[in-house]
């Protein structure tokens, strides 16, 4: 075995089950689980149907680069979302169909990684867990950069050291933010492209929640947007990863892609060809159809809307509660320790939030996970409603 499998902390879902295992929820409440982000509103027809209507294509193995079709629908996407002049992403050399991004979000890094020369990969804290994994089975020290209230819980990468930059080989940014919902501006962006040019290193995008946004007008900006509109046509040391998990409520299709860098494509994409993970034919002709229509997402957003409003107007009264600009979490600070805010919401109320700490690590003296619980508006809102009205009231048998 890997010995740096040793190096792996459980993952926090598993750490959750343990810490639920000896209490007893009330029988006479339902129980609502607010903490995994998986989306529950309805995957859009058009998509179920295009996947059963090219069920043929289980007939034959797919291509570890996907259709055409499904490279060049997605390429027009990009462009169409993120203000990128048509024509300027090339779908043949800088886009490849993935299943899901978490599988190409930890195999990226297996991928560009030389363990040989002492590496660091920088996220930031607390982070989705996938980064940190990838890191050290790649080989590599994971380097945090703590994200608190006091900098709108977006990374200070202003404190990052020029011998960690020196030492940098993959950067792993996220925005919209997990948890947070935080929106990293086009000046920070600009920012990390500059110290990626100067320390050459690799920046990996994870833009899963950049469709989940709160005001129509403007949109979160991506890195392949921020690399152009800084003369980076070519989209040097950049990958961006997407896909339609989140933003058209298939989390069960695992589709997703990543775009960016032609150089580093072509060794992802030849290092995929061995790892076998080709997107089934079927799966491809559904997420055409995905990528091509925006109503959908327009409506998701609605609801997502809706479910902010009616949660946040309830709590609001009994805690300090904000919406953030995208995401469908909310980052909820805690009155006591955050797993034993968890602990006893489940065990008074039959809820199930997740504690900040479980997604984050102790560093450079602080912990910016620990005081807060993440809270996953993916239930109806009739449940975030009831949700709501439970928490307000085990907070208020908090101050008692």
């Amino acid at each position: 075995m890997t010995p740096h499998l040793q190096h792996l902390h459980p993952y926090p879902f598993e750490k959750l089950a343990k810490l639920k295992g000896d209490s007893v929820p009330p029988i006479d409440k339902h129980h609502i689980a607010l903490s995994i982000g998986e989306p529950a509103h309805p995957t859009p027809p058009f998509i179920q149907e295009a996947l059963v209507a090219h069920l043929q294509g289980l007939a034959n193995y797919p291509t570890t680069k996907g259709i055409p079709e499904l490279r060049i629908t997605i390429a027009e996407w990009l462009s169409e979302r993120f203000q990128i002049p048509a024509g300027a992403i090339n779908p043949d050399s800088q886009v490849l169909p993935v299943n899901g991004t978490r599988e190409a979000l930890f195999s990226f890094a297996q991928c560009v990684i030389d363990p040989t020369d002492k590496p660091v990969v920088v996220m930031p804290n607390p982070f989705y867990q996938i980064y940190e994994g990838a890191a050290l089975l790649a080989g590599a020290e994971a380097y945090f950069v703590n994200t608190t209230e006091a900098n709108g819980y977006l990374p200070d990468f202003a404190s990052v050291p020029a011998d960690i930059w020196q030492r940098c080989q993959l950067l792993y940014i996220c925005s919209p933010g997990n948890p947070s919902g935080a929106v990293m501006s086009e000046a920070s962006q600009a920012h990390l492209l500059d110290l990626a040019e100067q320390y050459d290193f690799v920046i990996a995008a994870d833009e899963c929640y950049s469709e989940l946004y709160d005001d129509e007008d403007q949109p979160p900006v991506g890195l392949l947007q921020t690399a152009y509109n800084q003369g980076n046509t070519a989209f040097k040391r950049c990958v961006v990863f997407h896909s339609l998990s989140k933003r058209s409520n298939a989390p069960g299709l695992r589709s997703g892609f990543v775009a960016g860098d032609a150089e580093l494509l072509q060794g992802y994409f030849q290092y995929r060809t061995y790892h076998g993970c080709a997107m089934p034919l079927p799966t491809q002709h559904a997420s055409i159809r995905a990528w091509q229509d925006e109503h959908h997402v327009i409506e998701n957003r609605r609801l997502y809307r809706e479910k902010f409003a009616a949660f946040i107007s309830i709590l609001e009264e009994a805690c300090d509660i904000k919406q953030p600009p995208a995401s469908f979490y909310i980052w909820l600070k805690t009155p006591i320790n955050d797993c034993e805010f968890a602990k006893q919401l489940f065990a008074h109320e039959n809820v199930t939030v997740l504690p900040g700490s479980y997604l984050s690590r102790e560093f450079n003296g602080d912990n910016p996970g620990i005081n807060h619980v993440r809270i996953a508006l993916v239930a109806p809102l009739d449940e975030c409603i009831k949700a709501a009205h439970r928490i307000k009231n085990f907070l208020n048998t908090l101050k008692r």
